[in-house]
């Protein structure tokens, strides 16, 4: 069976390209094709999360995975399904996320930590209700902790961490310079 989705909208982001981490202080904005009138919005605002389902549609169709591989093919990590990790190269490229919701604007919703980049086609939106997260403790494997480990961080934190990096390099190169000379 093969079935038509239409996009209801697409991602405008500062965002261009597709990155592994740090997508913790993205803002973004959902612009609903013009088919879909502002009251599609309505009442939307007074949810904290939404859900974005979207296309990951830069990928390649020859490059879908649907065996096993490693996550982001790092042979450190595990070899597993493409189905136990959320890789964009995954069969029928969809993308999923729970959002912040900062806004609507007309036809325009905004976000906060959308994982898509800019132009990504998006394929629906939904209200997170606490009814549908878990009714239990979520468990994962140790390996997908690590891997995520910077995901939500802020574009900040990596030149916080290399800053940080080169100030814990220069306070040890001094202190050996002083246990040299004296």
């Amino acid at each position: 069976m093969q079935f038509l989705l239409e996009p209801i909208g697409f991602v405008q982001s500062v965002r261009q390209h597709v990155a592994d981490d740090f997508w913790g202080d993205e803002e973004s904005c959902i612009a609903l094709e013009s088919s879909y009138p502002p009251e599609s919005l309505q009442g939307l605002a007074e949810f904290s999360h939404v859900e974005v389902l979207f296309l990951f549609h830069k990928v390649d169709p020859g490059k879908i995975e649907i065996a096993s591989r490693h996550p982001r093919n790092n042979a450190d990590l595990p070899r597993v399904g493409i189905f136990s990790q959320r890789g964009k190269n995954r069969p029928n490229r969809l993308g999923s996320t729970m959002c912040k919701v900062l806004g609507v604007e007309g036809n325009k919703l905004h976000v906060s930590e959308l994982d898509a980049i800019n132009e990504t086609p998006v394929i629906d939106i939904k209200p997170v209700m606490t009814e549908f997260l878990p009714r239990e403790e979520v468990r994962q494997p140790k390996w997908a902790t690590d891997l995520m480990a910077k995901y939500w961080r802020k574009k900040g934190d990596q030149f916080q961490t290399l800053s940080q990096a080169y100030s814990d390099s220069t306070d040890l190169h001094s202190q050996n310079q002083a246990d040299f000379f004296f």
